[in-house]
């Protein structure tokens, strides 16, 4: 959290090991679950806690013998699994005395690390400024502008060495605006730490330790991370399995990484020329790579059949596990992390005319039965729109 740039992909910091996880030596603050009040003291406190469900058309579409369950993060407060770590690094920057009474919290991020940093900010009197790329939703600007902070686009295309990526532009705004902190989730400890004592835990609990197989999205790499390394500790039968878009270079062996494509739609994961300090990739036991078309029809089938309002990285997630479970038993468990919800997409993947212009299709074929409505006489009794 330096004035100076700070490399995001720097070499990480971080002694763990599967070997050398004792508690006894670990200079991380750890943060317990605790059950919520009947009455919340404010919004902060609907962050973590978040359901898990059972999808219960989709596998037996695809032949899944397995039991396949979701954690639905967009229950959290601000619609996403970034407020865990939002929380968690503004808290520790508060007690460290990093982060101090009239000061302004600036963020490169993708949207939703800066709207769960903006809704903290809002709640606890800080001012906050989102540097975000060109590609993000407009949605997600409008939520942040409506939490108060203030937004700067970037070009989807710099390279975060480039003067125009979101993470030069906003370490140079550090430099520049006084009493001002980069929590920064690509370096920030906070990120994964967030998952291993929360997002994993309560997983374990919620399933009585008994999971299989744990499918997430990597972007910064905070999320798999801090889940990978609390289920090798604590179940280390259990596989991790990371998703990866084409496009991007997080996935291992690198040779899956060839691809044409530099660009992908989905939001929110993904990363296209660095890996970030926070991110171990030695806890992915495997990786699939995604693409949109299959990414967002299911993110589309996840709400038409399952009733499930997620985002569309969410699909993503999905389609792998659909492919990483096919040989698991009926005995067997697939968790999958759905990161966030569909608030932030409404005029993307929401949209059939977004959709149909780029060939995706939207299940709404499927969904058609209001056609026989047409065939009923309604008489001048009923209410209904003319």
């Amino acid at each position: 959290m330096s004035k100076q740039f700070e490399d995001p992909n720097a070499k990480p910091r971080c002694l763990w090991s599967l070997d050398k996880s004792s508690t006894a030596t670990d200079p991380h603050f750890h943060d317990t679950l605790t059950a919520k009040p009947k009455i919340l003291s404010n919004i902060l406190e609907q962050i973590g806690d978040t359901p898990l469900v059972r999808l219960n058309k989709i596998p037996k579409e695809y032949g899944i013998r397995c039991e396949v369950l979701v954690k639905c993060e967009y229950f959290n407060a601000g619609g996403s699994i970034k407020d865990r770590i939002a929380l968690k690094m503004v808290c520790d920057a508060e007690r460290d005395g990093i982060l101090r009474e009239g000061f302004t919290i600036i963020e490169h991020t993708s949207g939703n690390t800066g709207i769960g940093l903006a809704m903290a900010a809002a709640v606890k009197g800080y001012k906050c400024i989102c540097v975000m790329a060109d590609k993000n939703s407009k949605e997600k600007e409008k939520v942040l502008h409506a939490l108060g902070a203030k937004i700067i686009r970037t070009p989807t295309s710099a390279s975060y060495v480039s003067p125009e990526s979101n993470v030069k532009v906003a370490q140079k705004l550090c430099q520049q605006i006084e009493n001002s902190v980069i929590l920064n989730q690509y370096r920030n400890v906070n990120n994964p730490m967030a998952h291993y004592d929360n997002t994993a835990q309560e997983i374990l609990q919620q399933t009585d330790y008994k999971v299989d197989m744990v499918v997430v999205n990597a972007g910064t790499g905070g999320t798999v991370t801090g889940i990978g390394r609390k289920f090798k500790e604590v179940l280390p039968d259990c596989k991790v399995i990371g998703v990866d878009p084409f496009g991007s270079i997080l996935a291992q062996p690198e040779d899956l990484n060839k691809s044409d494509t530099t660009f992908w739609e989905v939001e929110g994961y993904g990363k296209r020329d660095f890996i970030s300090t926070v991110f171990d990739q030695s806890v992915v036991d495997k990786w699939y790579k995604s693409e949109d078309k299959s990414s967002l029809e299911m993110a589309r089938k996840l709400i038409a059949k399952e009733g499930l309002l997620c985002g569309g990285s969410s699909g993503s997630a999905v389609v792998a596990a659909l492919k990483a479970a096919k040989d698991l038993r009926e005995d067997q468990r697939c968790v999958v992390i759905l990161p966030d919800g569909v608030r932030n997409y409404m005029t993307k993947f929401m949209d059939d005319n977004w959709m149909n212009e780029r060939n995706f299709a939207t299940n709404v074929e499927e969904n058609n039965w209001e056609q026989n409505l047409y065939n009923i006489d309604i008489n001048d009794n009923h209410c209904y729109n003319k």
